[in-house]
């Protein structure tokens, strides 16, 4: 039985949901994480398959993209996000999103090329958020951040400024296998994501009362995230990556 990790976010909703509802559920170890664990898993071998962050490509000893899918964006995103009570200009400080890979190096990249800053960068644990004040602020990924945006005076949408960087998408995470995968359950498995994409709103009807912080949870699905892994998205991918190792 192969054994899968998945995000456990609201952005994932339609890859689970399409998994749920194919035969492949049936053959398959289906366990959901946040993304840095799902990494962890992959990583160590715990797992065959798994939606991980992208930044965790280059440390894996083998690597295949195995799907036509992933969790991307082009433009803002709404729940990758700096928050601060000042200016960036003005922060001492920030607490990185334990949760987090592929944010936590983008929001270096920007740090770096975008604002030319250098901060302290602080390790953090649960609860973290809480501890935004003054000129210490935080990076706050996936659905928490839907209760975080009305919060802080300032906002800094880390996709939306990769695309005012780069001009490119962003893909926060893809679905990368550490073995070669059978041609065939490769094909059923992009099937399935497919089928659950396609039925977005049947799967949020299924799953609404699990994220009750987003307001509109079909614009952000439908609007905001960008689930189709397409050769502009691979740009972006290969320009971070390269970026990533620069630092």
């Amino acid at each position: 039985m192969l054994k899968i990790s998945a995000v456990s976010y609201l952005n994932t909703v339609p890859f689970i949901h399409g998994l749920k509802i194919s035969e492949l559920i049936h053959n398959i170890d289906l366990q959901l994480d946040y993304p840095s664990i799902c990494a962890d898993k992959l990583i160590n071998g715990t797992v065959d398959l798994a939606l991980v962050p992208v930044a965790v490509i280059p440390k894996l000893k083998n690597s295949y993209i195995i799907s036509d899918y992933c969790i991307g964006a082009d433009g803002a995103v709404d729940t990758v996000c700096l928050y601060s009570d000042v200016p960036v200009t003005e922060i001492e400080s920030i607490g990185l999103d334990y949760q987090s890979l592929t944010s936590v190096a983008l929001l270096k990249v920007l740090l770096k090329e975008y604002w030319q800053l250098k901060l302290e960068l602080k390790k953090v644990d649960i609860g973290f958020e809480v501890n935004i004040k003054g000129k210490h602020a935080a990076l706050v990924i996936g659905d928490r951040a839907f209760a975080m945006n009305t919060k802080h005076a300032y906002i800094y949408d880390l996709s939306a400024i990769w695309k005012e960087l780069t001009g490119l998408t962003f893909v926060f995470a893809a679905w990368v296998s550490n073995k070669k995968l059978p041609q065939n359950f490769i094909s059923n498995f992009n099937t399935a994501l497919e089928k659950g994409l396609s039925d977005i709103d049947r799967a949020l009807d299924l799953e609404r009362d699990n994220y009750p912080n987003c307001t509109n949870p079909e614009d952000y699905l439908n609007n905001k995230i960008s689930y189709n892994l397409d050769s502009k998205k691979k740009k972006g991918m290969e320009l971070f990556l390269k970026k990533v190792n620069a630092l």
